[in-house]
């Protein structure tokens, strides 16, 4: 008979249906969620919970005494008990309701003055006063008991209406209580518990769910945190063994090629940053183990040039480069920007192109059927040294003649099974370039990125200009009136001016929030903690509706004016960027499609609607796209977020650097890191349950070495089962997925 593993069993067997139910809606199924449920928090053992901190709207658990409680009929009949408790300072109302005033005398016995509990509800306000109207009161009958447990820090859990926290408290108990050692397998290697004094996990359990003071809670969540740092890694160490355990076939430089002829017509000079990176990915590339590595840098740092060098390079091995880019616009620029730098070296075999010129390739999926089938023919016969190209790419009809390397630019639009598809092109393992332009803290990359190699670009090639940000209040009509008139005055002088809105059309807001991520790649911050209702809030700028306003403005009469955004046709999203570029229609209104990797020298200002609406690092892409050429760049964030909000710290912070690592790094600890590896974005959840990356570093650094040890000794880990076992159940589904992405 097969033994039952006590972590396994149903919440619904366990408890039965009634108790499972709500533990459902905190994600937990079994008795090992259950335990996995850490506390959020812990209330110290004699202090009250400050009432002065309380939001209305904000459902809340707090620790006070109580004042007075008293019960009457009201005038329709029914019972009303009305009761106060403090904090020793301020009060907070109880308001309980019932058929009738003699139902409520054991409430009112139980809220006798001078005792103290715990208080769960809604706060919210009647005739000034903040209140609970029907809460759930845990009061403790065993008076010896009571000051027992009055001497342990109180375990407060994430927990839901109707199941508060001291019911989890109780359903913890039920499970963890009876566990021995051997019922629950530990996923850290006995030597490196010895080595750190780390408690065994159930110890660690024992310690976070029923501490006897701080210090016992806080080396527990030390060890567990530890533990999801180490699972982590040694899945990533793993990843990084099998890829370097595969071959690849060598791409060396070529004296004379087609690297060493654009070299000597580049109009620059590469960076002492651009010159490294790129003889790091050179040697790379020169071996037979494949190549991963991650490229990140600055806005306008120059990765394009690096990513096109090495494309180069794999060229002249005689092999091909796919660029795999997230949308068509960007595609499309990719492309026109490939070939631009390359000139007549990108016209292999037409008349005019350099004797030993390869071609670019551009396939999408709204391609003409005519043009679709030559970028295909190109990509096949090896006609095309560099083909870029959208998720087109990955369609079972495309075919390679010999893929060397893949490049992947805003890898993290990317699902596993796409970039498995690209890289199952090539007859061996290709090399594999990830690009993001948008700078990632060191301990997010070390996270998240942790089975690649990182370069870094932090330098700005000569004679990219400076850019000013100032923030303009949206309900000032001065200020709205001065920002189209410095438009004017920049397109009068032969600029261009971008215009970003989070949204396409007057639709509701969840659903263009929707649609935007969908389709423009715009990251809309939903839920900041200081968001208003949205029966407060004021809809969301629109670029139909944006456009239409502009151009019946007196102070842009005459002035051409173009949109740009996910739902065009292609066809139209390149003619309406033509004209931008050719100053025919020289303001565009646009979503965030315009934010990554377009270069358009003569845009000198930017103006975005609701910039509260947008993270920190993506406005910071955005205002990249300006500075390009020979003059300054403007860029005006307008805003309703009122100072002091964290919408407007984002703001106010952006405008006071131009450092994009400084703004990633503040962005994260603004966002909260949201889930590094699950679809959920800033701050609304995470699967890391205790690790955080933005505090974290060391933990993680520890634990990246540590797994690197584990795998050079087995990449299997076959001699820790328990390791094993755990990176298969907590990296499968989503969190792989996004891992893969990543």
């Amino acid at each position: 008979m097969t033994a039952v593993d006590p972590l396994a069993v149903p919440l619904a067997k366990q408890f039965g249906a009634r108790t499972a139910k709500p533990l459902a809606k905190l994600g937990l199924a079994t008795t090992g969620d259950l335990l996995r449920h850490y506390p959020r928090r812990y209330a110290e053992p004699g202090t009250l919970t400050d009432i002065a901190s309380l939001r209305v709207g904000e459902h809340v658990t707090v620790m006070a005494e109580v004042v007075r409680s008293s019960a009457r009929p009201t005038s329709q009949g029914r019972g009303l008990l009305q009761a106060t408790i403090t904090d020793g300072t301020h009060r907070l109302e109880l308001t309980f309701f019932a058929s009738n005033v003699h139902k409520l005398e054991w409430r009112k016995a139980q809220l006798r003055p001078g005792r103290r509990g715990l208080f769960t509800g809604t706060v919210s306000v009647y005739r000034d006063t903040l209140q609970l109207t029907q809460p759930e009161c845990h009061l403790d009958e065993d008076e010896e008991a009571a000051l027992e447990e009055a001497e342990r820090p109180i375990p407060v859990y994430p927990a839901v209406a109707g199941f508060e926290s001291w019911k989890v408290v109780k359903a913890v108990r039920a499970v963890l209580d009876p566990l021995r050692e051997e019922d629950v397998p530990d996923p850290v290697p006995a030597h490196l518990r010895e080595r750190d004094d780390l408690p065994t996990l159930l110890e660690a359990l024992r310690l976070v769910h029923v501490p006897h003071d701080e210090a016992q809670w806080r080396r527990g969540r030390a060890r567990l945190r530890y533990e999801e740092a180490l699972v982590l890694q040694a899945e990533l160490a793993r990843r990084r063994a099998r890829v370097a355990r595969t071959e690849a076939v060598a791409r060396p430089p070529r004296a004379g090629g087609l690297l060493d002829a654009f070299d000597a017509r580049l109009p620059f000079t590469l960076t002492d940053g651009q010159r490294a990176v790129g003889d790091e990915i050179a040697a790379e590339l020169a071996a037979a183990r494949p190549m991963q590595r991650l490229l990140q840098g600055e806005v306008g740092s120059g990765k394009t040039v690096v990513a096109l060098r090495a494309m180069l390079q794999v060229v002249d091995a005689g092999g091909q480069a796919a660029l795999l880019a997230p949308t068509e616009v960007l595609a499309a620029q990719h492309a026109r920007t490939l070939r631009g730098m390359l000139g007549d070296l990108a016209d292999g075999g037409f008349l005019g192109g350099a004797s030993d010129a390869t071609r670019v390739a551009l396939l999408t999926g709204s391609l003409p059927t005519a043009a679709r089938r030559e970028a295909m023919l190109d990509a096949a016969s090896g006609a095309a040294g560099i083909v870029v190209g959208t998720h087109a790419l990955l369609s079972e009809h495309v075919q390679f003649a010999d893929l060397g390397l893949v490049v992947v630019d805003e890898q993290h639009r990317f699902g596993v099974e796409q970039r498995d598809a690209l890289r199952a092109k090539a007859a061996r393992t290709p090399h594999t370039l990830v690009m993001t332009a948008t700078p990632i803290p060191r301990t997010v990359a070390m996270t998240v990125f942790g089975d690649l190699e990182t370069s870094v670009l932090d330098q700005l090639p000569a004679g990219r200009q400076g850019i000013t940000t100032h923030v303009v209040p949206a309900d000032n009509p001065r200020w709205t009136d001065r920002t189209w008139q410095r438009v004017r005055e920049e397109v009068g002088g032969g600029g261009r001016a971008y215009v970003v809105c989070p949204r396409i059309d007057g639709d509701d807001d969840a659903a263009a929030a929707a649609r935007a991520v969908e389709e423009d790649g715009t990251d809309l911050v939903t839920d900041a903690p200081d968001a208003p209702d949205a029966a407060q809030r004021r809809p969301l700028r629109a670029v139909l509706d944006v456009a239409q306003e502009l151009a019946a403005r007196p102070d842009l009469a005459g002035v051409g004016i173009g949109v740009l955004h996910g739902r065009m046709a292609p066809d139209d999203k390149e003619r309406a960027f033509a004209d931008f570029a050719s100053g025919a229609a020289p303001v565009l209104v646009s979503t965030t499609v315009i934010e990554v990797g377009v270069d358009v020298p003569d845009a000198t200002v930017m103006v975005v609607l609701d910039a509260d609406r947008f993270g920190l690092s993506q406005l910071h892409q955005l205002r990249g796209r300006l500075g390009r050429g020979t003059r300054p760049g403007l860029c005006l964030l307008v805003s309703a977020a009122e100072p002091g909000t964290d919408a407007r710290t984002r703001l106010e912070t952006l405008a006071s650097t131009t450092d994009g690592f400084e703004l990633a790094a503040l962005d994260l600890e603004l966002r909260h890191e949201g889930d590094v590896l699950g679809a959920a974005q800033h701050g609304r959840s995470t699967s890391l349950r205790l690790l955080r990356v933005t505090r974290d570093a060391a933990v993680i650094e520890r634990a990246r070495t540590d797994a690197r040890a584990l795998v050079e000794q087995d990449v299997d880990l076959a001699p820790w089962p328990h390791l094993r076992a755990a990176i298969e159940e907590s990296l499968t589904g989503e969190r792989e997925e996004f891992l893969e992405r990543a």
